[in-house]
């Protein structure tokens, strides 16, 4: 990418690919931010909170935290396990993963000192999922599209696998007030010392956010008494260093999984298949980025009308491929209904028919986790 007066603003979809107009306005303005040089929006592109979801901006000179957001960290990561596809016990497995929303009784300070990760004021919140769109899910494979590249995830075709959405919790949310506390929605001269410290505070929340994945995940085997190996942990909400190598440029990435990190997973609903996929790292023109879900189609305070004279709250917990779904937020379960989602097959089909990555394998839910607290 070359310096220009005006930032590239382009999505990366297909015609036919629904993407609401307020997302594409906010795409746009914030491509107009000082030092901005693009502005990428992937086919799950929906609005947020002044700034769009499933986006990647490039800048010069200037950092901007708010295009990170307040859960710092956030990303996906996969594990294989130990339970063959044959032996699908989802309402033993249901009752036996009981509570994981409260505290974990385990020493935080020694699982977070053997990844070498500092304490924070937020480490009661270690290990815990959290709201909106997190989860942690079982899942079988579906199909196999490129057996080479699935060899070198080491994953066994007839097993499950444990895939974790989840990120930084409050320390995300508090590196961003602390933020916007003294400099609103304004960036940070990326030279200077303000930046440094936010970067510092920012690199600490995607270690934290990365363990406590892990500290899920672990939670979650515990459970169920199943052995685990990590497969890939990739992070969709940060702000890195242009992979370009041009001094002072800084990607940031807000609902984007990374080109450049290998292998990723890119789930739908608990109601559909998620897809691994093998990026092309090489594409500059996409900001290095891919989609990191399915995106909403719905607002979170639409979904709940438009579907409870539809589906009772029972109606829910079961979806059309035979999951099972432990949700006991009645609000939550409707605002994540598969229906508030956009097609997660249209939107990797734009992907790879522009070129940014292939097809390795499907996955599909069989037992997804959201929370025991009730609402």
């Amino acid at each position: 990418m070359e310096t220009q007066d005006k930032a590239t603003v382009r999505i990366v979809a297909s015609p036919k690919t629904w993407i609401e107009g307020e997302a594409v306005q906010q795409l746009e303005r914030t491509a107009t931010l000082p030092g901005m040089i693009a502005a990428v929006g992937m086919p799950d592109l929906h609005p947020g909170k002044g700034s769009p979801i499933g986006a990647a901006f490039v800048s010069e000179g200037r950092i901007y935290p708010h295009l990170v957001g307040n859960d710092i960290g956030c990303g996906m990561a996969l594990w294989s396990t130990d339970l063959p596809q044959r032996k699908l016990k989802l309402e033993r497995w249901a009752d036996r993963l009981g509570d994981l929303d409260g505290r974990w009784d385990g020493d935080v300070e020694a699982f977070l000192a053997e990844r070498t990760v500092a304490p924070t004021d937020h480490d009661a919140s270690l290990g815990t999922i959290g709201g909106g769109n997190h989860f942690a899910e079982l899942q079988q494979v579906d199909a196999i599209e490129d057996a080479e590249a699935w060899a070198t995830l080491g994953i066994a075709a007839d097993s499950l696998v444990l895939l974790v959405h989840s990120g930084s919790r409050g320390l995300g949310e508090a590196i961003l007030r602390a933020h916007v506390d003294r400099f609103a929605a304004a960036g940070l001269g990326s030279a200077g010392e303000d930046a440094r410290e936010y970067l510092r505070a920012h690199d600490g929340a995607v270690a934290w956010a990365q363990a406590n994945r892990a500290l899920i995940a672990r939670r979650f085997a515990d459970a169920l008494g199943v052995e685990l190996a990590p497969v890939l942990d990739v992070c969709h909400n940060a702000v890195v260093p242009c992979p370009d190598g041009a001094p002072q440029r800084w990607l940031h990435r807000k609902g984007a999984a990374p080109s450049t990190a290998g292998i990723v997973v890119i789930p739908g609903s608990r109601g559909t298949l998620s897809y691994v996929v093998k990026p092309d790292p090489s594409r500059a023109e996409a900001g290095w980025s891919l989609a990191h879900g399915a995106g909403r189609k719905w607002r979170r305070s639409d979904v709940k009308e438009r579907l409870q004279g539809r589906y009772r709250p029972d109606d829910l917990v079961r979806t059309a491929l035979g999951g099972r779904v432990i949700c006991e937020d009645r609000e939550l379960l409707y605002e994540e209904a598969p229906e508030a989602y956009k097609k997660i097959d249209a939107v990797v089909g734009d992907l790879v028919a522009a070129g940014l990555c292939t097809v390795v394998a499907t996955l599909r839910p069989v037992l997804t986790y959201k929370t025991r607290s009730r609402r």
